[in-house]
């Protein structure tokens, strides 16, 4: 079974497509600092819902799949 206090990448399927910046944290294996700092540089897609900033994870899934890779 899964600990919810510790999410896998796994999770990332359950979470939604807004998460938090502790959570997309945990996801991705960044700091918070790092996510903060990718946000405001606009690295990251977000949403603003009241006085809450969360990232946008279904945006960038979808920027992600539409892009070209290198090789």
């Amino acid at each position: 079974m899964e600990d919810l206090a510790f999410p896998t990448l796994g999770a990332s399927v359950h979470s939604g497509p807004l998460v938090t910046k502790k959570l997309f944290s945990q996801l991705s294996g960044l700091s918070e600092e790092t996510i903060r700092g990718m946000i405001e540089r606009g690295y990251l897609p977000t949403a603003k819902i009241g006085k809450h900033r969360l990232v946008n994870v279904a945006l960038l899934t979808k920027e992600a799949l539409e892009s070209d890779f290198e090789r």
